[in-house]
């Protein structure tokens, strides 16, 4: 292994970690990965590495994870450099360089599907990836208009498990209802309604999508009339909502069981 000691963390090959605000990433898809629980789970997963940046106690620890690794840079730097590349203490040792996977296809998508629109906290998104990994939901639809899933905070909160489930992002989420539907899916659309059906009651299809809208304003009455059946969590009186990503954990897990 031929390790690289970084004398100046403002080099321009360091770039990258410097980089925190989604629009910053460059368009060949690169992605920051940071903790060790993270980058280790994304070095297990057929990503393309560029670099990690790391202290010689993580490399020492993880030498044969990163063995395998080709092509790819490895920087040594001490925990005070890395503090200072991020602007604050943190509490973890290295940071990785990647590239997003490709988009999967709608075809090879599971007969499973969570399907967000406009969801606007990387948070969010990240919980609602770890809790379907989590449950054997592994395909993930999620709008071009929105946070990445491999956004830095995305990934953190993931705890890196984006990266086991089947992502597609879309651009046109009426285009992508109908294609959906032409290849079988069902459906259903988190939403309190009039007439949706209580998540107790539903009757889940074999094969279905689950689509949850907007932190605040949930899904619009144009996208509701295009899903096939509206599902809503049962509440106590006085109580509107869950969080978005609450509620997407407990509609996953039943409808699996359910199924």
């Amino acid at each position: 292994m031929n390790y690289i000691h970084i004398n100046d963390i403002n080099t321009p090959e360091l770039q990258i970690y410097h980089q925190f605000r989604e629009h910053a990433f460059k368009k060949d898809g690169s992605f920051v990965a940071d903790s060790p629980k993270v980058v280790n789970l994304l070095l297990e997963q057929d990503i393309e590495i560029k670099s990690i940046l790391a202290t010689e106690e993580y490399y020492s620890q993880n030498t044969m994870l990163i063995k395998k690794l080709k092509d790819a840079l490895f920087y040594i730097a001490t925990k005070e450099q890395m503090q200072n590349i991020v602007g604050h203490k943190i509490h973890h040792n290295v940071m990785m360089h990647g590239i997003r996977p490709k988009d999967i296809p709608l075809e090879e998508l599971d007969n499973h599907i969570i399907m967000l629109d406009e969801i606007s906290s990387t948070q969010n998104i990240g919980a609602i990836a770890r809790s379907a990994a989590a449950i054997g939901i592994n395909s993930y639809l999620l709008p071009s208009y929105g946070p990445h899933p491999y956004s830095r905070r995305a990934l953190r909160v993931s705890m890196g498990h984006i990266s086991m489930l089947k992502t597609h992002i879309y651009s046109d989420i009426k285009t992508t209802i109908h294609a959906l539907k032409k290849k079988g899916y069902y459906i259903y659309a988190a939403e309190v309604t009039q007439d949706s059906t209580p998540l107790a009651h539903v009757k889940v299809k074999p094969k279905w999508v689950l689509l949850l809208g907007h932190e605040g304003t949930g899904l619009s009455k144009e996208i509701l009339a295009l899903c096939d059946e509206v599902v809503t969590i049962e509440m106590m009186e006085g109580v509107k909502s869950f969080n978005v990503g609450i509620a997407a954990s407990i509609m996953m897990y039943q409808f699996k069981n359910l199924h």
